[in-house]
C-alpha cells in the first residue's frame, strides 16, 4: 500500500475481446447505446439497434477485425498496454498507471478498483483523445466519474463510501509536445521511404455535423491540430489537406470525407500520397483497416497505384509521445505530489 502514490488512468474507448461476431456484438451494444455517441431517443434507437444493427453489423465488423488481429490480441489493446507500460516506466513508483476502457475490458471500474486496492486516493484521468469531443472525451469523463462514485448510471445504487479525488486532463490538441511528437514520427516515416510523398492527408475521425453545430468544438480543434502540424512539417497549403473518416448512419457528417478524397487523388494528379491520423494516437480498426486496407482500395478505385499510397502508423508508444504524456501527468499532479509541494515550499521567502 502506498497512499502517497498518485493514480493515472489512460482512458480509451475500447475494443472487442476477440475477432468474432459473438465478441463484437456486446462491445457494439455498449458503444452504440451511449447517448453521447448516438443521441437519438432510446424509444426510437434501441429497437433499430437491437432489431437490425446488432443482427448484421457484428458479423461484418468481425471479418474486418480478423484481418488486423495480432497474435497478442486486439491492436488497440496491445498498443494501449505498451503505452501504459512505457508511461509507468517513465513516471516511476510515485505513480500507478492503469488502463481504463469505456466500453470493454479492462474497464474503467476495474482501473479504479486496482488503484483503490493500492491505497490510491488521488487519480488523474488522461483521455487518449487530443481533440475534445462529446463522443469521446466526455464519454470517458462520465465513465470515470461513475466508476469513482461506485455507480453504473446517474440514478444507480451507490456502492462506495469513499470517493477518490479526481483530476481530468483537458484537450491538448495544440500542445507543442504533441505536435512535436507527430512531427518526429512523420519525419522518420518519410526518411524511410524511397521517395518523398507528393501529398499529405491528415484524417480525423468524424462526427455528425449536427453535434458540431450544437456546441461540440471537435472540428475546430482538428483544424488547429492540422494547421500546426503542417506548419511544423513545412508543408505549403497545396501539399496537404484535412479530412474526416468513419461516417456512420444517415446523418450529414463534418467533411470533407476521407473516402471521397482518396478516390479523387489520382484525378488531381497526386501519385504518392501519405495519410496520417493525428486524432487517433493508437493503431486500431480505423487506421489499420479503414485507412490502410479500405483506403488503399479507394485510392485504386480512383485510378491510383496501391503500392504508392503510404499510411503512417499512430503515435503508439513512441518515445516523444510517452514523454509528452508524462509531462501532462506531472503538470496535472501539481500540488498533489509531496516532492512537488516540497519544492514549491522551499522556494517561498522566509
Amino acid at each position: 500500500m502506498n497512499p502517497s502514490c498518485i493514480g493515472v488512468i489512460l482512458a480509451q474507448i475500447g475494443t472487442p475481446d476477440a475477432p468474432s461476431a459473438k465478441a463484437v456484438r456486446p462491445y457494439l451494444k455498449r458503444f452504440l447505446s451511449d447517448r453521447r455517441i448516438i443521441d437519438y431517443h432510446p424509444l426510437f434507437w434501441q429497437p433499430l439497434l437491437r432489431g437490425i444493427i446488432l443482427r448484421t453489423r457484428p458479423r461484418r465488423s468481425a471479418k474486418l477485425y480478423q484481418e488486423i488481429w495480432m497474435e497478442e490480441g486486439s491492436p488497440l489493446l496491445v498498443h494501449s498496454r505498451a503505452q501504459q507500460a512505457a508511461l509507468q516506466a517513465l513516471l516511476g513508483s510515485s505513480y500507478q498507471v492503469e488502463l481504463g476502457l469505456a466500453y470493454s475490458t479492462p474497464g474503467m471500474a476495474e482501473a479504479f478498483r486496482k488503484l483503490e486496492a493500492s491505497g490510491v486516493t488521488r487519480i488523474i484521468v488522461l483521455p487518449l483523445f487530443p481533440q475534445y469531443s462529446s463522443t469521446t472525451t466526455a464519454s470517458v469523463y462520465e465513465a470515470a466519474s461513475f466508476a469513482a462514485l461506485g455507480r453504473h448510471s446517474r440514478y444507480g445504487q451507490v456502492s462506495k463510501r469513499f470517493v477518490p479525488a479526481l483530476r481530468f486532463v483537458e484537450a491538448y490538441h495544440d500542445a507543442p509536445g504533441y505536435i512535436a511528437a507527430m512531427q518526429s514520427l512523420l519525419q522518420r516515416q518519410i526518411r524511410a521511404m524511397s521517395e518523398e510523398p507528393d501529398y499529405y492527408i491528415l484524417s480525423f475521425h468524424g462526427i455528425p455535423r449536427r453535434y458540431a453545430e450544437t456546441g461540440d468544438p471537435y472540428p475546430q480543434q482538428c483544424q488547429e491540430t492540422a494547421r500546426l502540424l503542417a506548419e511544423a512539417m513545412g508543408w505549403t497549403p497545396e501539399r496537404w489537406q484535412l479530412s474526416f473518416q468513419s461516417r456512420f448512419g444517415p446523418e450529414t457528417w463534418v467533411g470533407p470525407s476521407t473516402a471521397d478524397t482518396l478516390k479523387e487523388l489520382h484525378g488531381r494528379g497526386i501519385r504518392r500520397p501519405l495519410i496520417f491520423s493525428p486524432g487517433l494516437v493508437t493503431d486500431c480498426l480505423e487506421t489499420l483497416h479503414e485507412l490502410a486496407v479500405e483506403g488503399r482500395d479507394l485510392f485504386v478505385m480512383g485510378g491510383g497505384n496501391a503500392k504508392m499510397l503510404e499510411v503512417a502508423p499512430c503515435l503508439n508508444d513512441t518515445g516523444e509521445w510517452i514523454s509528452f504524456l508524462a509531462g501532462l501527468v506531472d503538470c496535472s499532479a501539481q500540488g498533489w505530489h509531496p516532492s512537488v509541494a516540497a519544492a514549491a515550499a522551499s522556494e517561498q521567502p522566509l
